[in-house]
């Protein structure tokens, strides 16, 4: 049983992903970095209204002092707003089965907690845990949560049992640890993990006995691994199992869902609120990413944080038993397969595009989830946000790619999509619009040209452009939309996108940037 089973759930958690297309104005560099991400934590917070943040280790250097700058820089309001007690920090750790080079992070990052104790008591004057949940990414099994609970324990805490000499213990001279334990959050992001997180969260509740768990999952990577409707339809079978281990276990499961603003990585905005509540029964925390904070209005997003506090979390997630899961499964083979067959011969393209997207955090090299099957083993993508601002900013939205698939459901397959991804036609619809034909045309008929500028094979883009083209076509089909610019503002978008692959292939750079940068602030995020 862990000390901090009766705090209360946060709902909304602001992130540093690097989506957004603006630079916020009190930031004096495009790239967000250092001590800027201290003064913005203290805006989500007090001014935004979010009830939680990210503090983010994983890909990326990061303050461990925050605790103390926060505290000290902001006294006044946070004398009202108590750090891990009205507010939440949650830092999210590299995780050391796959970051190699970054796995002593963890015990940097860990060992920082006790300090953050001991900060926040001074200032407080009284006992105060600011953090005790940390975030593991790339979870994919039970062992690793167990392991990260118990090296807190074993190899943190435990140090203040250790002999100085003997009569004096470290504790003695340099006081106790604080807290005893953590709580760690398993951050779900592929396929497999999702599918079995019911099994990844069992050994960790047998560990250590917590009255409720919160768990996190990805929506960005599933999209960029497996496409748009994989990513939801397995987001709806680890709700669902959420749920059911929570029934089985009598321990409550609070899902964290992350997610972006367009629908390719979740489609949570300030336009998009009331589809997203629908969409995702059964949430109780949200990610309030960088795109959603700062391209849109400040009061818009303020009121749309507090309603997202308000709502959540939104009720329970549709359950799908195991016949359902069966033939779900099916359909995410399919999808996954059409996604692949485009995504593999396409990536040299969006690889050559992607260094026109600018940096908008100051991050390290990552190590990407693309999950291919062996026969497409070695192909690899940037990360999901620059994956899509590459795709939008051509005219092609990533959420069409394999979207083919859809005239290979059969009737049964078909209808269960639809029942589990409820708002497919209205996703599809609010992207269609910033399908460019005449960039399609365009690449089709320069298709020597671009393969030449992007260093890749002429037939496997012309084959990549003539399957995104069927894949449109299908969206049009069977969901009876007409896709293109039907907006003013979609119109500017298209031309933004228009001049930015001209500009491209011309190799003028500078206006290339540009025009991407103006088309992705007409969308609201880069991707």
């Amino acid at each position: 049983m862990t000390e901090f089973e009766e705090r209360k759930i946060p709902r909304t958690m602001s992130t540093q992903h690097p989506d957004n297309a603006n630079v916020p104005a009190w930031s004096p560099d495009p790239v967000i970095d250092g001590n800027v991400e201290v003064y913005e934590a203290y805006f989500a917070y007090e001014t935004l209204g979010c009830q939680e943040v990210m503090w983010d280790s994983e890909g990326k250097d990061v303050d461990t002092r925050v605790v103390r700058k926060l505290l000290s820089k902001y006294g006044e309001y946070f004398s009202q707003h108590v750090l891990g007690e009205d507010l939440n920090l949650t830092y999210r750790i590299p995780n050391p089965s796959i970051e190699a080079v970054e796995k002593k992070v963890v015990v940097e990052t860990l060992q920082n907690i006790p300090v953050t104790y001991d900060v926040a008591s001074s200032v407080y004057k009284k006992d105060v845990t600011p953090i005790f949940e940390v975030i593991l990414p790339f979870t994919t099994s039970g062992n690793e949560v167990t392991w990260l609970f118990n090296y807190y324990r074993r190899a943190i805490v435990a140090d203040e049992d250790a002999m100085l000499d003997d009569n004096t213990k470290a504790k003695d001279w340099i006081g106790s640890f604080k807290p005893k334990t953590i709580n760690v959050i398993p951050l779900v992001e592929d396929q497999d993990s999702i599918l079995n997180i019911d099994k990844i969260i069992k050994p960790y509740i047998k560990v250590a006995k917590p009255k409720h768990l919160r768990v996190f999952i990805a929506r960005s990577d599933p999209a960029l691994n497996y496409g748009l409707i994989s990513a939801v339809l397995l987001t709806k079978i680890g709700l669902s199992k959420l749920k059911r281990t929570e029934k089985e276990t009598n321990v409550a499961v609070h899902p964290i869902l992350g997610v972006g603003s367009k629908p390719f990585r979740g489609h949570l905005s300030p336009e998009n609120l009331g589809n997203f509540l629908q969409e995702y029964s059964g949430v109780s925390t949200a990610t309030v990413q960088s795109a959603a904070r700062y391209d849109y209005p400040l009061e818009q997003v303020k009121d749309f944080i507090k309603c997202l506090n308000d709502s959540l979390p939104n009720g329970a997630p549709v359950p799908i038993d195991h016949q359902e899961e069966a033939a779900l499964r099916v359909v995410l083979q399919k999808c996954r397969k059409m996604y692949e067959l485009t995504a593999e011969v396409l990536a040299p393209f969006v690889n050559s595009i992607s260094a026109y997207v600018p940096q908008r955090r100051a991050r390290k090299l990552h190590i990407g989830l693309f999950g291919y099957s062996r026969n497409v083993a070695g192909v690899s993508l940037p990360r999901a946000i620059t994956f899509a601002a590459a795709m939008y900013s051509i005219g092609i939205p990533p959420e069409f790619i394999g979207a083919r698939v859809l005239e290979d459901l059969t009737e049964k397959e078909a209808k269960l999509t639809h029942k589990h991804y409820v708002n497919l036609s209205h996703d599809f619809a609010s992207v269609g619009g910033y399908v460019s034909w005449e960039n399609v045309n365009m690449l089709m008929e320069m298709h020597r040209r671009t393969a030449k500028r992007a260093g890749m094979n002429v037939d496997n883009l012309r084959l990549a452009l003539t399957r995104i083209l069927a894949d449109m076509k299908s969206v049009e089909t069977e969901l009876d939309l007409k896709l293109g610019p039907r907006t003013s503002t979609q119109r500017k978008h298209e031309n933004f996108t228009n001049n930015f692959l001209i500009s491209y292939l011309e190799r003028e750079d500078e206006e290339a940037k540009i025009a991407l940068v103006e088309a992705a602030k007409l969308r609201k995020c880069l991707g």
